[in-house]
Parts: C-alpha cells; sequence; structure tokens
C-alpha cells in the first residue's frame, strides 16, 4: 500500500487559524448559533482570500489541490466555525470547474436531497441553512443555484442548519449548473474533513482537562483509566484524520472520489460516536454543561456523523464496490482504491 507523506503544517491553514484565533471565540460560536449574525465573521473570511483556495488562479483563486485544501477543512471543524467556509471551498471550485460565476457576499452551503413537487423546491434540514448565502440544490438530476434568502427557512435539529422551501417564482430565475455532479459525495467529503477537526479539538480538550484536573492531590491523567481513555480517543482522532484526507483526493475531473469519500465518511462517523462519549468520559459531568466549550464540538460530532449519510449508509457503497468489483479480499480492495493514481479513473 502506498503511504502518502502528508505535512504537518500547513501555510494556508496557519494563516486562517492566526486571523480567526481572536475573531472567532467560542463566545461568539454560541451567540451566532442563538441568533447573532455571521455577516462580520464571515467578511473576515470571505476578505482573506481562503474562500476561493480551490478556485483557479486565473479566476482570482490559490488554485489548490482538492488534497493541499483538507487542512483547511479540518480546520473549520476544529474551530466549530459557525459559516459554511468547508462546503464554500468545495462548492466554489465546482462551480469554478462549471463555468458558472461564483456568488458574491455569504457562503453557500449543499442541499443533496431536495424534492420538487407542486408547491416548489423543499430541502430539509440543510446543513449552515441558517447563516448561508446561496444554496447548491440537487432534484430531479439537476444541481441549481439559489439564493438562501428567497427561501421559506424552517428551523432544523442542529442550531445553524434550516429547512428551506422556493416557491416555483424563484425556481424560474435559478442558475442552474451544467455537468454531471453528486452533491451527496460533495458534501460527504466536507463534512468527513470536519468530522476529523472536531473530533481533534475534542482530544485536545480532553488532555488539557486531564493534565489540569487534580484528584487525589495529582492530576486525573496519572490515573490509569485515564490514560486509556485517552489513548483510545487519540486512536480515533489519527485514524479519522488519515481517512478524511484519504477522502479529499480526487478524481481525473477533481471532484472528489466516490469510493474514497466513503471510506473517509464511514470511519470518520464511526469515530464521531467513540470520540465524544470518550471525550466526555475523561470531562466527566462537566462536559455536557452549556457553559463548557466540549459540548460546541461534541454536538456538531453528532450532528456530521448523520450529515450526507451516517457510516451504515457508505458501508452498503463500500459493500456494493466490493461486491461488484474484481477483488475477492477486502483488503486487497482497500489497497487497490488507496494505490490507486488520483488521475485514474474510479473503479466500481
Amino acid at each position: 500500500m502506498t503511504v502518502r507523506a502528508w505535512p504537518a503544517d500547513d501555510l494556508h491553514a496557519e494563516a486562517l487559524q492566526r486571523l480567526l484565533q481572536d475573531r472567532c471565540p467560542p463566545a461568539l460560536v454560541r451567540a451566532i448559533e442563538a441568533g447573532a449574525s455571521p455577516a462580520a465573521l464571515w467578511a473576515d473570511v470571505e476578505s482573506s482570500g481562503h474562500a476561493d483556495a480551490l478556485v483557479a488562479e486565473e479566476r482570482g483563486g490559490a488554485g489548490l489541490a482538492l488534497e493541499e485544501a483538507y487542512p483547511l477543512l479540518e480546520l473549520c471543524g476544529r474551530l466549530a466555525l459557525p459559516v459554511p467556509l468547508a462546503a464554500t471551498l468545495l462548492g466554489r471550485a465546482l462551480l469554478d470547474r462549471a463555468g458558472v460565476a461564483v456568488p458574491p457576499g455569504a457562503g453557500l452551503t449543499i442541499a443533496h436531497a431536495a424534492t420538487l413537487d407542486a408547491g416548489g423546491l423543499h430541502a430539509p434540514q440543510v446543513p449552515f441553512g441558517r447563516v448561508a448565502g446561496h444554496v447548491l440544490v440537487q432534484a430531479d438530476g439537476a444541481v441549481l443555484l439559489l439564493p438562501a434568502a428567497a427561501a421559506q427557512a424552517g428551523p432544523g435539529v442542529f442550531p445553524l442548519d434550516a429547512t428551506l422551501a422556493w416557491p416555483h417564482a424563484v425556481l424560474r430565475d435559478a442558475v442552474r449548473v451544467p455537468g454531471d455532479h453528486d452533491l451527496l459525495v460533495l458534501q460527504a467529503c466536507a463534512a468527513s474533513a470536519l468530522l476529523a477537526g472536531a473530533l481533534r479539538a475534542a482530544f485536545e480538550q480532553a488532555l488539557a482537562h486531564a493534565q489540569q484536573r487534580e484528584q487525589f492531590g495529582r492530576p486525573i491523567g496519572k490515573f490509569q483509566v485515564i490514560q486509556h481513555h485517552l489513548a483510545v480517543l487519540a486512536e480515533h482522532v489519527l485514524a479519522a484524520r488519515l481517512a478524511a484526507r484519504l477522502g479529499c483526493t480526487a478524481a481525473r475531473d477533481g471532484a472528489p472520489d466516490r469510493l474514497r469519500v466513503a471510506m473517509a465518511k464511514a470511519r470518520t462517523s464511526e469515530a464521531a460516536v467513540e470520540g465524544a462519549a470518550t471525550a466526555h468520559a475523561v470531562h466527566g459531568a462537566i462536559g455536557f454543561t452549556a457553559e463548557y466549550d466540549l459540548q460546541l464540538h461534541t454536538r456538531r460530532l453528532h450532528a456530521w456523523r448523520l450529515l450526507a449519510g451516517s457510516e451504515s449508509h457508505w458501508h452498503a457503497v463500500l459493500g456494493g464496490a466490493l461486491l461488484d468489483g474484481p477483488h475477492e479480499a477486502t483488503l486487497d480492495a482497500a489497497r487497490a482504491l488507496t494505490d490507486r493514481d488520483t488521475n485514474e479513473e474510479p473503479t466500481a
């Protein structure tokens, strides 16, 4: 199996982290979740140029490859960023490849499971639907770019999500995105990186708590049971990050590779459940309180685990590819998938 040497640091992610570490504290995340405007935060992100990292240089972007942008996507989850930067990065890349002008203003989000009926277009549980400016919507085989402000918004399960509905009058003026696109895969790619980032943040918080919290005259991190919890959590974090990086490798057209994304989303969704539970086990009851920052990440772990298909959905995708493919052993199929050059066509 080919082993890639992933860089430990990334200049783009470091620059974005320096920008946001003071401008996006946990207090602002809570405020935007409670209904405060994200406009100032998004203006800072937009002015930094990071939202166009995957757009070609000749059209004003940084021209990064998808795998080069992975640290930016992970950082969005690590910071619990309350604006849709990850989806905007991937969505603007799709629009750039399709020759569609990138809309100005607030970021965009993705709705892969919309339905069209006599009343209009309905998109349930759109992630970041309450704070996005535009939405890439897939319905009846077509991909449309729609303004979020033109939709009737209903509440979502997660505070930043929304159920959106556009009347037919709005749809007549919608921008149709040419080409064959799979928004489910695109959204799962973003969700995998977000999960990896949120898991990393939960581990960092758990480790800091174990070093600082004392019981019986010494830090709780000195006790074997806490060390075991931290070791298990570290394993999940590492596995999730490796899987999410694999998901951010592209097929020939620059879009995420479906089977690699399937592996990434299945593994990161699995890790989300165990990782959230383990981080809370280290913290005890304090981690569940609204005042404590850990819940900002563990709530997202549970929400993003289900976003764009849980692990069971993507396990079925991988299982079908294994049964239909030329390999008799699962390990052989995994090796063929991870060894394949990213410029080759994927094999089902």
